[in-house]
């Protein structure tokens, strides 16, 4: 039987709506859940859609240069506070499968 090791990663993505909320996402967890800031909803026609950059999954690190403490409170904040442009940064993780050498010595 093979082995397969899985390597996590991620890149940090940089987005820049335009044009006032409704900005088009939604956003679940935070510290007061005990989990990070993810992007569970992108409506259809919404202006996070139409940038396609943002996925379902990808966390919350920035909002418009201010890093986050995880606190879904102080992301609403800064996202209400977004006038006509909101610059958000998300990570997003994904895995690399390698397949373990098989050498025996």
């Amino acid at each position: 039987m093979e082995t397969v090791e899985q390597l996590v990663s991620f890149n940090h993505i940089h987005v820049q709506l335009n044009g006032g909320a409704p900005w088009g996402f939604t956003l679940k967890g935070g510290l007061e859940h005990g989990e990070p800031l993810i992007i569970t909803k992108i409506e259809e026609g919404g202006k996070a859609a139409q940038c396609k950059k943002l996925k379902v999954g990808d966390e919350l690190v920035n909002i418009n240069g201010s890093a986050l403490y995880g606190s879904r409170q102080e992301a609403l904040i800064l996202i209400k506070g977004s006038y006509r442009i909101l610059k958000i940064v998300v990570r997003r993780y994904f895995y690399l499968s390698l397949p373990l050498s098989l050498s025996h010595s």
